[in-house]
């Protein structure tokens, strides 16, 4: 596996790990046909939007690192009850 496939497998790096493994097994299971697939396409999308806006906020607020560690994006769901 390559370096770059290593980092979206991972946890602290990828947030939406579970929506990208959703869409995958989705699209595996209905012969990629993505008609099939459209809302977790959307639950992604909302994902990475979500934590994008989170890292944005994050970055002007001079907080380190930017995109939060697995724990604290755990606590953070689990207070504001997974918005996407």
């Amino acid at each position: 596996m390559s370096r770059h496939a290593k980092k979206l497998r991972d946890h602290d790096i990828n947030p939406c790990l579970a929506e990208t493994d959703a869409t995958t097994k989705c699209m595996n299971d209905n012969n990629y046909n993505k008609d099939m697939c459209t809302d977790y396409f959307l639950k992604y999308k909302n994902c990475r939007k979500f934590w994008h806006e989170i890292m944005m906020q994050r970055k002007r607020s001079g907080v380190k690192p930017e995109m939060p560690a697995a724990e604290e994006r755990k606590k953070i769901l689990e207070s504001m009850g997974k918005p996407y």
